[in-house]
């Protein structure tokens, strides 16, 4: 393609995507440097100063007291501060992540998030105070008060804590230092990594408008970009490693200090979700690579028409997928007709966030890559950002972060307190609403080549959604496995990674040089570690749950908006008691293979067609 054909094609891109939504944050501060900031630091300072004066070592008196004393209003009181604090440092990552280029964004996040953790080390000792008071005085205060016993769940979530927790002092340190330990060294890999650039042909890209060249027509420009990623990683890599074995360290040295016995042990309690249903679902999933990924990858080599695809064909476009950019309202509207047809009361709580400017979609200069959606506080709303370039996989990012988004409002009901739900059950939401916009894309699609098409990028979401993640926690843990027997250098990284992704993406999959960097990128890595079990976790629980929706006669929308309103207050057991699933059974997570190996069996199926070519 000559220069001025590429420049064409990226103004056709912009041009029909249509005008991408910024989002409004002034429903959490009009600006950076609004008056309001600083009156409420100011204010949250004075509030936890004397929230601690008041009732720092006089807990356990009070629960003893009749009918549990003063405590529940502390608890209130408690919230209402976690509130503001969360309302400050949400505004702070938000503007951080619309642009982490601007030093002027850089040093508010920092300041910010600085005087959050200042701030919170004078209510530290309250949640540690509480779990030293004797559980039948605390049973006794939950069971005689109404009030306490609304806040019943977040007790008992936070007593599960109790065998962890250190001493005050040493917890305040961690708190403190959290700043310029951990935190710092995220900071660093974020940072890095929107700041670097990737040289493809004449043009100079960001790391998202480099990765999404890997969905490209051409398989030579597919090569380009995967040596050009590669080429960057390379040049970073001793930073990028010093990173992975500085916070492999530090969280090592976290877990031995609080006797967590297993290296993600602290990620399950953490997700609320007990280790051996983790192992169930690893299990299950690596079982499977052969039926799944294995298999999947086989056949799309011989749809390319090649005995075995290199590492960047892997999510190469299959003959007959659309190939126009899809413009942003219409992406809007599948999204929104998708929800609606589960529910309207979906589709009007997601239709807010087009309406009100809760989304950002266009693709800037330092802007974080991938998407999110943060549920800042209750006392606001949520907010969703997305890389958005018009292809079919952008419209179930946005569906999936939407679902988020619909999952977080409604949970908002139940406070600051206890509104966050565990990982595990946070990605149900999102992978549903991915489900019923697939479905009716899928419906609507009567060409069988096009219909092939869809079915297969659904089938390799899926993969990437399960297998992907699991060969990810499968790293993890190799890496943090490692760690503790002392420093990794890039080559061993590279080699543990190598291993189980060929191990998980099958023989089709011919991993070329430069591969072996591809771990540097993943930010789950480096600010939640363990965390990307959950997705699979969701995935399998969603591909359960919409065979029971597709089945049911009645009454499964109300049973999922109550489970979506439960937020943080109950466990994954009695959630998904409502709809007949288990997430104990180890068949449970068998039944939720089986969905991507059916689709994978129709994909088969659709080889004999003579209607398709290919």
């Amino acid at each position: 393609m000559t220069k001025s054909a590429k420049a064409t094609a990226r103004q056709t891109v912009a041009e029909t995507t249509g005008v991408l939504p910024d989002w409004n944050l002034a429903d959490l501060y009009p600006a950076t440097d609004s008056p309001q900031i600083a009156a409420d630091l100011k204010s949250a300072g004075q509030r936890a100063q004397a929230f601690q004066t008041r009732w720092r070592g006089k807990l356990a008196e009070e629960a003893a007291k009749p009918n549990g004393g003063e405590l529940a209003a502390a608890i209130v009181e408690f919230e209402a501060l976690e509130d503001l604090l969360g309302r400050l440092i949400s505004y702070a990552g938000l503007i951080y992540a619309r642009d982490t280029s601007t030093p002027a964004n850089t040093k508010f996040y920092g300041d910010i998030q600085a005087r959050v953790t200042d701030i919170s080390t004078a209510l530290l000792f309250f949640g540690l105070e509480l779990n030293r008071i004797d559980d039948a005085v605390m049973d006794a205060a939950v069971s005689a008060n109404a009030q306490l016993a609304h806040y019943s769940p977040w007790l008992k979530d936070l007593r599960l804590e109790k065998p962890f927790q250190l001493e005050d002092r040493v917890e305040q340190l961690l708190m403190e230092k959290a700043v310029t330990g951990a935190g710092a060294w995220n900071r660093l890999f974020d940072e890095t990594m929107t700041a670097l650039r990737f040289q493809v042909d004449d043009r100079e890209m960001s790391l998202e408008e480099t990765l999404n060249l890997l969905q490209e027509d051409d398989g030579e420009t597919r090569r380009r970009a995967a040596d050009a990623l590669a080429k960057v990683f390379r040049q970073n890599l001793r930073l990028f490693t010093q990173i992975t074995n500085t916070l492999a360290k530090d969280k090592e040295i976290s877990d031995r200090w609080r006797g967590f016995a297993d290296i993600a042990d602290s990620r399950h309690l953490a997700n609320r979700v007990e280790g051996e249903v983790v192992d169930a679902l690893a299990a299950a999933v690596q079982a499977a690579y052969p039926s799944i990924s294995h298999r999947y990858y086989k056949l799309k080599a011989r749809w390319l028409g090649k005995d075995e695809l290199n590492h960047w064909d892997r999510n190469a476009p299959l003959p007959g997928s659309i190939k126009r950019i899809i413009p942003w309202e219409e992406a809007r509207q599948t999204v929104l007709t998708a929800y609606a047809g589960f529910s309207p009361e979906m589709a009007d709580i997601a239709g807010r966030f087009f309406n009100e400017g809760w989304i950002d979609a266009g693709v800037s200069p330092g802007k974080s890559p991938g998407a999110f959606a943060h549920p800042t506080v209750p006392s606001a709303h949520p907010y969703v950002l997305v890389n958005y370039l018009g292809k079919p996989r952008d419209v179930m990012t946005l569906a999936h972060e939407l679902g988020h988004g619909v999952h977080q409002v409604l949970a908002a009901r139940q406070g600051a307190l206890m509104a966050p739900t565990p990982l595990t059950l946070a990605e149900t939401a999102s992978v549903f609403g991915e489900m019923l916009t697939f479905r009716l894309l899928l419906d609507r699609t009567q060409n069988p080549v096009e219909r092939r098409a869809l079915l297969a990028s659904k089938v390799e979401d899926m993969i990437n959604t399960v297998v992907r993640q699991i060969a990810f926690y499968t790293f993890e843990r190799a890496v943090h496995t490692e760690r503790r027997n002392g420093e990794l250098t890039s080559d061993k990284i590279g080699e543990i990674w190598l291993d189980i992704q060929k191990d998980s993406l099958g023989p089709a999959i011919k991993l070329r040089e430069g591969y072996e960097t591809f771990w540097t990128y993943v930010p789950h890595f480096i600010h939640s570690p363990f965390y990307v079990y959950a997705y699979a976790f969701g995935d399998c629980l969603v591909n359960s749950l919409y065979a029971v929706y597709r089945t049911s006669e009645g009454g499964f929308q109300d049973k999922y908006f109550e489970m979506l309103k439960a937020g943080g207050t109950r466990h994954h057991s009695e959630l998904l008691a409502p709809f007949g699933l288990n997430a104990s059974d180890p068949a449970f997570w068998s039944k939720g293979l089986s969905v991507i190996s059916g689709f994978i069996d129709e994909l088969e199926a659709m080889e004999a067609d003579p209607g398709i070519s290919g």
